[in-house]
């Protein structure tokens, strides 16, 4: 593993649960002659400047993110959506360095797709903006109030989805209203969410 990047290394280094099973997805990332990158704090593997394969870590397991994992055939059925909302990513979820030793030669094969789906310059027709709901109570402030109308059109689509989800998300319409009231200020600055 000579083609390491010095950037990314603390994240195998701190101690952390999954460290193991991280660091033997990294090999076979490195394997595949994927660039090691550090992007959104997680080790991101890319063939020329195109997102491939991301390694991240959560509670109760630690995984693969494909970029494009929609567009790849899964003859194995091993992609997983991680959220409805997810259009096109999928992983490949852990819980042993046993499991991934057992895929190792399946990731690969998923990796060298994954380059030639980038190779190919195929791309995903995502959902507009438009098709999703609008929560009824961002909806009403949205119509009386023209700046944070033409605000929120200026964002980008990633950040007007973000905003809608997270309005969404809430149960009681009542903090659906508390959320709106707080972002408002930020969507007319033009931020997004976690900006």
């Amino acid at each position: 593993m000579d083609n390491t990047n010095t950037k990314v290394d603390f994240y195998f280094n701190k101690p952390q649960k999954w460290q193991e099973e991280i660091k033997k997805l990294r090999a076979i990332a490195l394997d595949c002659h994927l660039t090691e990158e550090l992007k959104w704090g997680c080790p991101c593997y890319t063939f020329q400047n195109s997102n491939i394969v991301l390694i991240h870590v959560f509670k109760e397991y630690c995984a693969f993110l494909f970029f494009k994992g929609v567009l790849l055939k899964d003859p194995k059925g091993i992609l997983i959506q991680q959220t409805e909302n997810v259009q096109v990513a999928r992983q490949v979820r852990f819980t042993s360095v046993q499991q991934i030793i057992k895929l190792a030669p399946v990731l690969t094969a998923y990796i060298y797709e994954a380059v030639e789906v980038e190779e190919a310059g195929l791309k995903v027709e995502l959902k507009k903006t438009e098709e999703y709901t609008i929560p009824e109570e961002f909806q009403k402030k949205l119509d009386k109030n023209a700046a944070l109308k033409k605000a929120f059109e200026a964002l980008t689509p990633g950040r007007q989805r973000a905003y809608i989800f997270y309005f969404s998300a809430a149960k009681q319409p009542k903090t659906r209203e508390s959320r709106v009231e707080k972002y408002t200020p930020q969507i007319l600055d033009g931020k997004g969410l976690d900006d």
